[in-house]
């Protein structure tokens, strides 16, 4: 089954880090966030992916067009113009590079890859998200539920610390705010039929509108809830604590031993 990942956003709001490279391309522990993502799909034996490019997606292209040189032992003969390949811990991936156009919104970078799905389920996320969500059980939910489209449901704690204030503006209690106050959002990581693209008109079109607006109200879109570990990667202070993460070993999404594909 194929993985689709958008890559192709300009993140203009870790600006810090993007004004050179692609927001998928701002390193996590040396690694590309989108390497990251990949890994996790690849844990559970998803290893094709479709990734659509947009803004410098050729830095994108050249990171895997390079890659197995940058993950092997190699001596390299000057003289004799030879490169010698030692050894390698390239990943078994078969990637599809798209470019779906620069102003591109996430609908149409999605509706412009349809082609390279073949008719068949397949599975999209964004570039900049990671999780330890299992995708095995995510695949088994869609299937059982038979409907276009399955969204990864979550719930993340506030950012700021709550206050009670009574009327006389006196502050009762301060308490850090609850996770998602009850309230479930989408996280991505979809599982989608090819029937989705029939809700996508354009290139115009953003995938978190229309298209799940209407899914929803054809009774087509279902919610597979997780309650563990998701983080975005927004603005630089999502890096700083996904780096803070992997550096100490502390890392949810860091998956070591491949598990069978569901």
């Amino acid at each position: 089954m194929k993985v689709v990942i958008l890559a192709g956003g300009r993140g203009t709001r870790i600006s810090e880090e993007t004004g050179s490279i692609p927001k998928p391309m701002v390193e996590i522990g040396g690694k590309p966030i989108l390497w990251h993502i990949m890994k996790m799909y690849s844990h559970f034996g998803f290893n094709e992916f479709i990734i659509c490019l947009g803004y410098r997606g050729y830095l994108i292209k050249e990171y895997f067009s390079h890659y197995f040189l940058h993950m092997s032992d190699v001596t390299i003969d000057m003289k004799k113009n030879d490169v010698k390949v030692h050894a390698t811990s390239s990943e078994p991936w078969k990637i599809t590079l798209v470019d779906t156009g620069l102003e591109t919104n996430t609908g149409g970078r999605l509706k412009r890859i349809r082609k390279y799905v073949d008719g068949e389920t397949f599975m999209m996320t964004y570039g900049d998200g990671v999780s330890d969500l299992n995708i095995g059980e995510l695949l088994k939910f869609h299937k059982k539920n038979k409907r276009y489209a399955t969204v990864t449901a979550i719930q993340f704690a506030g950012r700021f610390g709550a206050l009670r204030i009574e009327k006389n503006n006196a502050i009762t209690s301060f308490f850090e705010k609850p996770k998602g106050d009850g309230i479930w959002v989408s996280g991505g990581f979809f599982v989608l039929e090819p029937e989705v693209f029939r809700y996508i008109k354009d290139d115009s079109i953003f995938w978190e509108k229309e298209p799940l607006e209407k899914l929803a109200r054809d009774g087509q879109l279902n919610a597979y809830k997780h309650e563990g570990f998701w983080k975005c990667m927004d603005t630089q202070r999502d890096r700083i604590e996904l780096e803070q993460l992997w550096s100490s070993k502390k890392a949810p999404w860091r998956l070591e031993k491949p598990r069978e594909m569901a």
